[in-house]
């Protein structure tokens, strides 16, 4: 059994991914992590699920991580980067869907990897990911004569905008499509604003409710438009992709790889 240990054990995330393990016989709970300011410190990390686990929720990372096998990161930046010290120092593979990182913290993931087999992507869904390979597709067939959008919408609780998926969506554009999204993307519009530069790909943002995550890319061409849309209506899909992406790196080498590798999606 493959001994996992959850970061951000209180989160919505956290509690998926908590609740993921114990219906998967090939993993075991062996830690869960918290903010040491969590009101959460000390409880038993299946109390949300109604469960005892007899696995305490706690902030000490480096006693936790003794004799895991990987780390599953869903938090923010910042702990993430702390994670990631500590688990090169305990020799412990990383699963990290945190988003809002910056061109600096994924240097230091890549940085990491050197020492360390760990899984990045901004979305952990099978689909997204099953999208992600459509988009190249699409994007090699239809060239520079459709314009290209990004639209995404997630719950009002959602820190960072556009959302990792979505950039991630724009990377695969641009790069399939032989551009550079730091020079082309156009994150928004208001006033006059010109006429569209072919080039461009715009992402819109949308934020409300309780929507888990919704993302679309718009081919738009003349007389023609293809739509290629996911939508997650619950977290379950992000948690099993994460103990998927846990489960695949046992042995690995050290790397820095991301869920084309695990869904094996690469050309």
């Amino acid at each position: 059994m493959h001994k996992v240990v959850i970061a951000g054990a209180s989160g919505r995330m956290g509690r998926a991914l908590i609740e993921g393990v114990q219906q998967n016989p090939d993993l075991v709970l062996h830690g869960a992590l918290d903010r040491a300011d969590s009101p959460v410190i000390g409880q038993d990390a299946g109390a949300p699920l109604g469960q005892q686990l007899g696995v305490h929720i706690t902030a000490d990372i480096g006693a936790t991580l003794r004799g895991a096998g990987a780390l599953i990161d869903f938090t923010r930046p910042e702990g993430t980067m702390a994670h990631l010290d500590a688990c090169i120092a305990a020799g412990v593979s990383m699963v990290i869907g945190t988003t809002g990182l910056s061109a600096e913290h994924k240097q230091r993931l890549e940085q990491g990897a050197r020492s360390i087999p760990i899984v990045f992507a901004p979305n952990m869904s099978v689909g997204v990911n099953v999208l992600l390979r459509l988009l190249e597709v699409a994007a090699q067939a239809l060239g520079d004569e459709f314009d290209v959008e990004v639209i995404e919408a997630h719950h009002r609780h959602k820190v960072d905008a556009p959302s990792g998926t979505a950039l991630r969506m724009g990377e695969v554009l641009a790069r399939t499509l032989g551009r550079n999204l730091a020079e082309v993307a156009v994150y928004g519009r208001e006033g006059v604003t010109g006429e569209r530069n072919s080039k461009t790909i715009g992402f819109a943002t949308l934020r409300g409710g309780d929507i888990v995550g919704d993302h679309t890319a718009l081919f738009a061409g003349i007389g023609e438009r293809i739509e290629i849309t996911h939508k997650a209506s619950s977290r379950t899909t992000f948690a099993q992709g994460a103990l998927r992406a846990a489960l695949w790196l046992r042995g690995r080498a050290p790397g820095l790889y991301d869920m084309h590798d695990v869904l094996s999606l690469r050309d």
